[in-house]
Order: C-alpha cells, then sequence, then structure tokens
C-alpha cells in the first residue's frame, strides 16, 4: 500500500532523496512519517509531515541535515537527505498513522506503534 523508494549506496557527505508514494491512500489526508532501522537496533523516527495541519518534525540527529517535503500532485512524499552521515545507514520505511492525522501529538509522534501501514522499505548505506 505504501512504496518506499530512492536508497542506495552514497559517499559521506553525499546526498540522497527518498520517496514514498501509495496508489490506494491519500497520503495528504495522513500523518506520514519516515523512520529507519539500522543493524541491531531500534527502528527509530527520522521525520514526519501531517497532511492536515501541515506540521513537520524532524528527530535531533537529522535536523539541518534532512527535508520532507510532499507534491500533491503526484501522492508522493520526499525526504531529501543531505550530508550524510555513515551513521545514517539503515532501512528506511515510510508509514502512515491515521490516529496522528487528526491528534498529532508532539511526543508521540515517532512511536512506530501507532501507524498502522508501512511501506517495504529502502536500503540506505553511507560509506566510502
Amino acid at each position: 500500500q505504501l512504496q518506499a523508494s530512492g536508497g542506495g549506496l552514497v559517499q559521506p557527505g553525499g546526498s540522497l532523496t527518498l520517496s514514498c508514494t501509495s496508489s490506494e491512500i491519500n497520503l495528504s489526508e495522513s500523518n506520514l512519517a519516515w523512520f529507519r532501522q539500522a543493524p541491531g537496533k531500534k527502528r527509530e523516527g527520522v521525520s514526519c509531515i501531517n497532511g492536515r495541519d501541515g506540521s513537520i518534525d524532524y528527530a535531533d540527529p537529522v535536523k539541518g541535515r534532512f527535508t520532507i517535503s510532499e507534491d500533491k500532485s503526484k501522492n508522493t512524499v520526499y525526504l531529501l537527505m543531505s550530508n550524510l552521515e555513515p551513521e545514517d545507514t539503515a532501512v528506511y520505511y515510510c508509514a502512515t498513522s491515521v490516529i496522528l492525522y487528526y491528534s498529532p501529538i508532539r511526543t508521540q509522534i515517532f512511536t512506530p506503534d501507532l501507524y498502522d501501514r508501512w511501506g517495504q522499505g529502502t536500503q540506505v548505506t553511507v560509506s566510502s
């Protein structure tokens, strides 16, 4: 239901843009988040955008380097990742939450259990 793409191998300091789209879900009527999971680590929230109030959040490790945006005409949400670091290496997932669309509680915005639909993940590897 959600398709994430755009991952790949990039050198430190480089950039990648991930895309998340759906043929079934109107992403403008959802709270969409990007999560990532590195080997041996918990899944963590990276960034999210709320289609209802337009609010945007970033996790501290990516602030100033990642930018989330949406193209409503293409029903696609993008994650522009710049100045990538080896620590950004992970599988990146996009996910949507109905409850957070209506009640975007800031302290819970990156709680995985509140997201009900997930994409398949795309691998991002930052290495020289």
